[in-house]
């Protein structure tokens, strides 16, 4: 199948893609139905995955009466760690393989989410922790088969990781985070409650929304799947497969939405409208990044986070040093989209079109710049840092997050344009500042 030229068949490229999605749930109010939708996947003794920051709030409050309501046996672990490590999984694995569950619920941002997708595969499986991880971090083994049932309920308009086979988890030893994939953890069912965006601080908005941008334009400017490899077991076709027919549908209206209502959003908690849109705009990048995978500016956030020091993010009650996912991959961005356009010029000027950037007098020569200054006007605009130097870094740790970030390697690789080590210690170089 030709659905554009983007896509056309290469030789000894794959020929076919893979979508995959949890049943969804979308609509304020919709986390009352909790209760319901985990027994009907068959729970009787659910544990509630959660974050000691909601645990005593009203979503998990909501959720907990829920699953009382209907019937169902419920315990807590509150211990997610935010940008939860393999310390911190551990402990929920623990909690899960001394509660007899069989079923799941998350409640919270990615860090819950994921936390509950990683816990629920080690303690169906037990192994020593890198083994499901690709190399360099471990052994590539794969998840050997289905994991309880799991029930996620995102609070936050960013992650989309309840729609993604994917867990974001910190190895200590290593002292950077990697990708656990497999489809076996992909959530079943997902409540997505924009009603709990109400609350968020402005910094959290921005954050995640930013997050949900590289999601989604990574995903339209990423690899085609024509140009991978093809699998000879279709069974262990890879999330990370670049891009297809059903992540542009997803990434497209994910990056108009977001470049339609960031700004509001993040200045009016009571814009239902644009916070709505956002909790929308979220879930749709997660359907597209889960089928398709990121690239580089993602790739190159764990070095940020790995080599961060002496910083706090307003908003976030977390001990220094703590850089939110969504920034450290923001005050890339526009350094890599200059660089990477050069790989896919027309995807790139749709992109920043997208975004709400008027393009009728840029050329193919023009699609980075235009990228660039889209992404940087909505992070003056929202109050980010100013790229990398805003958030503690120099010139003189661009080798060390160059060193980290080119671990990333099945993320480099679904990049538009072959990167080598040099080419991103470049790229983080021009990222120091923007203004």
């Amino acid at each position: 199948m030709v659905c554009c030229e983007y896509f056309h068949p290469r030789d000894e490229g794959a020929s076919t893609f893979t979508v995959s999605m949890p049943r969804l749930t979308f609509g304020r109010g919709c986390l009352h139905e909790a209760g319901a939708r985990a027994a009907a996947l068959g729970m009787k003794r659910v544990a509630l995955i959660t974050d000691p920051t909601l645990v005593e709030g009203p979503f998990v409050h909501t959720v907990k009466s829920s699953l009382g309501a209907a019937g169902l046996d419920v315990a807590v672990f509150a211990d997610a760690r935010v940008e939860p490590s393999d310390t911190s999984v551990g402990e929920a694995i623990r909690f899960l393989n001394d509660g007899n569950f069989d079923g799941l619920v998350s409640v919270g941002g990615g860090s819950a989410m994921d936390t509950a997708k990683a816990a629920a595969v080690y303690q169906r499986y037990p192994a020593t922790f890198t083994d499901y991880f690709g190399a360099p971090a471990g052994a590539g083994i794969s998840v050997p088969g289905p994991v309880v049932p799991h029930l996620a309920c995102p609070t936050t308009s960013g992650t989309g990781s309840e729609c993604t086979g994917l867990s974001v988890i910190r190895i200590d030893a290593l002292d950077t985070k990697f990708v656990l994939a497999s489809p076996y953890i992909m959530p079943d069912e997902a409540l997505v409650d924009p009603s709990c965006t109400d609350s968020l601080p402005e910094r959290v908005v921005a954050s995640s929304g930013f997050d949900l941008l590289s999601h989604a334009i990574e995903c339209y400017t990423a690899k085609a799947y024509t140009e991978w490899a093809p699998v000879a077991n279709p069974t262990a076709r890879p999330n990370i497969q670049g891009a297809n027919p059903w992540s542009d549908l997803s990434a497209r209206e994910a990056l108009k939405l977001v470049g339609r209502y960031l700004e509001r959003g993040v200045a009016d908690a009571t814009d239902s409208d644009a916070r709505d849109s956002l909790m929308w705009a979220s879930t749709l990048a997660g359907m597209a990044f889960g089928n398709c995978g990121t690239h580089l500016p993602h790739a190159m956030s764990y070095g940020v986070t790995n080599l961060m020091r002496d910083i706090t993010t307003a908003d976030y009650p977390v001990a220094s040093p703590f850089v939110p996912h969504g920034i450290s991959v923001i005050v890339n961005s526009p350094s890599v989209f200059r660089y990477m356009a050069e790989g896919a010029p027309t995807r790139h000027l749709e992109a920043a079109e997208f975004l709400g950037f008027d393009v009728k007098d840029a050329g193919p020569d023009d699609a980075g710049e235009v990228v660039a200054a889209r992404i940087i006007e909505l992070m003056r605009a929202t109050d980010m840092p100013n790229g990398l130097g805003g958030i503690g870094f120099k010139l003189d740790d661009v080798g060390g997050l160059a060193d980290s970030a080119v671990r990333q390697g099945r993320a480099i690789a679904n990049a538009p344009r072959e990167t080598n080590r040099n080419d991103i210690a470049t790229i983080y170089e021009r990222a120091m500042s923007y203004w």
